[in-house]
């Protein structure tokens, strides 16, 4: 069904905008008469576009008080949307709910739309609403953004839709989505102070030696005594930087660049890369336990909704954020299709921890591998805290000792000849 885009003028005079679906351009202008406004633009969007109508004009079936009660429910919960994983997160929840409650999925698309904050959310709930009322099942409708939906997502879905289950997983994927997107900022908060230390420490040492440093040097060269050796360094250091300040930050940029190429590309490139982030000391710790976490809670999603294992091993392997460990998940994935289980190649990797083999191998002789995979995942999430503030206290009075290090030889540098030149006098 074609959407339009309207500007129309309703009764008092007040000018509205927004979009409405109809099967041609005659029928939307009679809906919006209906409404008791007075169309004076109308115009149909394209598939992409982001469009949003006006408050108080909706369109298809209206909510039953079953409805309205769920929504009320979810609106208590729902925050407002942001980026494109929070918003996923939230359209699932309110879906869940609304299936949970016994709503057709037409119906609670229509909700969605309704509820839609944003232009292009409600854009893509109307594109996925139209799909399925010409045939397509749901799985089909979002695989057609992957903009929005990941395999991940789409597969789930699926796996809910040929059990019978599809609420409940879609509350377990909103579930995920969530857990995910505290992990990501665990990771991001504990890199974050680091990097603004080394950002700052930079911009204050090339002030210094830009600006301060070549002030003072000059008065001293005007004594026509000769400077020590640390004073000599830094004269050398602090013309370099005055004259090209812009090369270090230039090569520093380009540097930046290449290394994301190189990661970005994957490849022995990548490989390398992910291993020697692994090896760091505190920081690799941090790293592979986030990998692992990641690891299990998704295989553990997966397996719960009714994926097929290999198919989860694979959409894990995508979605572990790291090179040793997806490569690793892949060597098992490979196994298991030849027909072992999972703990025998998982220990043999030397990807994972041996306790989360043995605790594999234990999940599957009973029989609740799916279960026990999660037990691992909320551990390593509390571990994963740890060594985020282990790593955050252990770096900081690092920084902290290389920053006064740094300042305090420019100091020392400045301060002795000025003590020489007192002495002379």
């Amino acid at each position: 069904m074609p959407i339009y885009e309207y500007k129309a003028f309703a009764t008092g005079g007040a000018v509205k905008s927004g979009i409405v679906d109809a099967d041609s351009e005659r029928d939307a202008r009679s809906k919006l008469r209906r409404e008791n406004l007075l169309v004076s633009k109308l115009q149909e969007t394209r598939g992409g576009r982001k469009v949003r109508h006006a408050k108080g004009v909706t369109t298809g079936k209206k909510s039953s008080g079953k409805l309205a009660s769920a929504l009320a429910a979810r609106a208590a919960t729902q925050g407002p949307g942001g980026r494109e994983t929070d918003i996923v997160s939230g359209m699932t929840r309110q879906l869940a709910t609304l299936l949970g409650s016994g709503i057709a999925l037409n119906e609670a698309l229509t909700a969605l739309v309704d509820q839609a904050e944003q232009r292009r959310v409600e854009t893509l709930c109307r594109e996925i609403r139209e799909d399925i009322q010409q045939g397509l099942n749901l799985a089909d409708a979002l695989g057609k953004h992957p903009g929005w939906f990941t395999p991940l997502y789409v597969n789930m879905v699926r796996a809910g839709q040929a059990s019978g289950n599809l609420d409940t997983v879609l509350a377990r994927l909103a579930d995920y989505l969530q857990s995910q997107r505290k992990l990501k900022r665990k990771i991001v908060g504990a890199l974050t102070y680091p990097v603004m230390m080394i950002v700052i420490g930079m911009i204050v040492v090339t002030i210094l030696m830009a600006k301060v440093v070549p002030e003072i040097t000059k008065m001293l060269m005007d004594q026509n005594q000769e400077l020590p050796p640390s004073t000599q360094v830094l004269v050398t250091a602090s013309e370099f930087f005055k004259s090209w300040w812009w090369l270090v930050f230039l090569s520093m940029g380009i540097i930046s660049l290449i290394f994301e190429r190189i990661y970005k590309k994957g490849g022995p490139g990548r490989l390398r890369i992910d291993k020697l982030m692994l090896g760091m000391p505190v920081l690799g710790d941090l790293l592979r336990r986030a990998s692992v976490a990641r690891f299990t809670r998704t295989l553990s999603t997966l397996l719960q909704s009714g994926v097929p294992v290999i198919q989860s091993l694979e959409i894990t392997q995508a979605v572990v954020g790291n090179r040793v460990v997806a490569d690793a998940t892949a060597h098992i994935r490979e196994r298991v299709i030849e027909g072992t289980d999972i703990a025998t190649p998982l220990k043999k990797t030397g990807a994972f921890p041996s306790t989360v083999g043995y605790m594999v191998a234990v999940g599957e002789q009973s029989g609740e591998l799916e279960q026990m995979l999660d037990r691992i995942a909320v551990a390593y999430d509390e571990e994963i805290e740890v060594a985020a503030e282990r790593f955050t206290s252990l770096l900081e009075p690092i920084m902290i000792i290389l920053l006064a290090s740094v300042v305090g030889y420019i100091v020392f540098a400045i301060v002795v000849p000025i003590l020489e030149i007192g002495q002379v006098t």
